[in-house]
């Protein structure tokens, strides 16, 4: 795809994260996260076939069988013989919190060209961390936290109780929190949405310095495509939280002490990223239903320009709604 198509490809992109929100909206506060999930997943995969290309799943939903849209390895869109990007989704980060109508909910997917997104499978966790572009290779993930974070304050001129420091709110976290409140930085912390948190790390006066913490593989995929498109810093280690995962991990034998750079995990810059918000968090507004229309909010950033663009929609409810 030339420079050219971008904004096309982007439109399209956005129609996918923006069905999928809309879907997942109508089901909130149902208390069945599946049932938010699977409206999401199938209007996503409605919007996808409708793309002018082809594109295949390398992080989907599950495995073919265990689910029906969005499944890995599935081939949408286009001419199916000749997929060119390979895609990521999540049709609904945090999707058990969302079927509470907790904030921070959104759908979210990325492309690449096809076979540049490397998944560590069969690991389902990762430890992260993700920090502005001007952090970019200069801080070690295997440091201290305290390290960390005073070589993170000098790179952004900050001084360390000046930091925020994003963190998924799990029982896993507790030592972690405690060590970044030590240090004097702050916490923002919430239930899900580690990619929302890695996004906010990149994007200026986001007023979030870093995302932190251990999360699922499939939002590292997203985050380190936005990464990759917005010059910002992301690391993932592999970080295996259930004893079935981890003795999948040993048989496969993965390295769990090696960190591995966002460059390895997507291995181009031509990336695409779209996010739309279904309930309102710290990135993006959640969908508002007013007089027969929806307003959406979308975030979309294209590697190819390092562009990135925040765009609010109203969009007419169908009779059928």
């Amino acid at each position: 795809m030339s420079e050219d198509q971008t904004p096309q490809i982007l439109a399209a992109l956005r129609n996918a994260t923006e069905s999928a929100a809309r879907a997942a909206f109508e089901q909130i506060g149902c208390g069945r996260g599946e049932s938010v999930d699977g409206a999401a997943a199938h209007a996503m995969s409605e919007a996808l076939a409708r793309l002018p290309f082809a594109v295949r799943v390398a992080v989907g939903e599950g495995r073919e069988g265990e689910v029906s849209d969005l499944y890995d390895g599935q081939i949408i869109g286009g001419d199916r013989r000749d997929p060119q990007f390979d895609l990521a989704v999540d049709p609904g980060e945090g999707t058990t919190y969302l079927a509470d109508g907790l904030s921070n909910a959104m759908t979210v997917l990325a492309l690449a060209p096809v076979g540049a997104m490397r998944v560590p499978s069969p690991a389902l966790y990762m430890e992260k961390f993700a920090a502005p572009p001007a952090a970019k290779g200069q801080i070690d993930p295997r440091w201290p936290v305290a390290e960390k974070l005073a070589a993170l304050g000098k790179l952004l001129g900050k001084e360390i109780e000046e930091l925020t420091i994003f963190v998924l709110e799990k029982p896993r976290h507790r030592a972690l929190i405690d060590q970044i409140l030590e240090s004097g930085a702050k916490v923002t912390s919430l239930p899900a949405g580690d990619v929302s948190g890695a996004l906010l790390s990149a994007l200026p006066h986001s007023g979030v310095d870093a995302l932190m913490g251990s999360g699922g593989v499939r939002e590292g995929i997203l985050s380190a495509c936005a990464a990759r498109a917005l010059g910002a810093e992301f690391q993932g280690r592999i970080d295996p939280q259930l004893q079935s995962e981890q003795a999948a991990v040993k048989r496969a034998g993965l390295d769990i002490t090696r960190w591995i750079p966002a460059e390895e995990l997507v291995t181009s810059t031509d990336t695409y990223f779209c996010a739309t918000g279904i309930t309102t968090g710290l990135l993006l507004e959640g969908v508002e239903r007013v007089e027969g229309r929806d307003r959406v909010q979308t975030l979309k950033i294209a590697g190819s320009t390092g562009e990135s663009q925040l765009q609010t929609t109203w969009r007419r409810i169908a009779s059928n709604a």
